[in-house]
């Protein structure tokens, strides 16, 4: 662990213009409060990581002991080489670049990630896999978090951290198609929606459909912080 005491989790960011508060009206970089008191409420620090130029992820990743890449936006269709379909959202284009570059750093330096939904497909595509652009029945109500339950596979990463078959907090309509090189299907929806992704030749890379954030159950952040704390 490279800063001593509790261990310094990364967590990517929103960068949003016209974001209202008091009396300004400005372009910030946002982060729902969930994901920094998931990581403290699982014993680790919490560091925001707002969008930057792709170079200095390597040299970012280098000062973390864990990252977690944040929901979001929908991954532009091009960087799997797939045609845009109409109900697929606006592109998040610095967003895209810096956090496939924290996510390439991050594999490169062995330290432990941590994909949330946009993050988890994220991971998919930076090794080369697809996502199926428009799912139905993993939202609700617009704007309000729904649940289903998810099984994990015997024998993984996902499956030691939350061995039975739970509820989860979803909010998605995209979706892991083709896996990328290396990635394991390590949790399923009842639909057969690929729900986690591990990387199993690496030291500890999980990626999750849902989000963990806006739940009571620590243990996927916390394996990660476990893992950040052994480095």
């Amino acid at each position: 662990m490279v800063n001593g005491g509790r261990p310094l989790i990364g967590v990517s960011t929103y960068l949003e213009a016209g974001t209202r508060w008091g009396v300004w009206e400005l372009e910030a970089a946002l982060l729902p409060a969930g994901y920094p008191r998931l990581v403290q409420r699982s014993g680790g620090l919490a560091a925001m990581l707002p969008p930057d130029a792709p170079e200095h992820a390597a040299a970012t990743v280098a000062r973390l002991d864990g990252l977690v890449v944040a929901g979001g936006p929908d991954v532009e269709p091009v960087h799997y080489g797939a045609e845009r379909d109409p109900r697929t959202g606006p592109p998040a284009r610095e967003r895209d670049a810096w956090e496939l570059a924290l996510i390439d750093a991050a594999l490169a330096a062995d330290v432990p990630l941590l994909g949330v939904c946009r993050g988890m497909q994220l991971l998919n595509v930076a090794l080369g896999g697809t996502l199926t652009q428009h799912v139905d029945g993993h939202v609700e109500t617009v704007g309000v978090f729904g649940h289903h339950p998810v099984k994990p596979v015997p024998g993984t990463l996902y499956a030691e951290a939350v061995p039975e078959e739970s509820d989860v907090p979803t909010y998605h309509h995209q979706a892991v198609d083709r896996l990328g090189s290396g990635l394991l299907a390590s949790a399923h929806a009842a639909d057969g929606t690929v729900e986690a992704i591990e990387l199993p030749a690496a030291g500890w890379v999980l990626g999750v459909q849902w989000h963990p954030e806006m739940g009571r159950d620590l243990r996927v952040m916390q394996a990660l912080v476990r893992a950040a704390a052994t480095r």
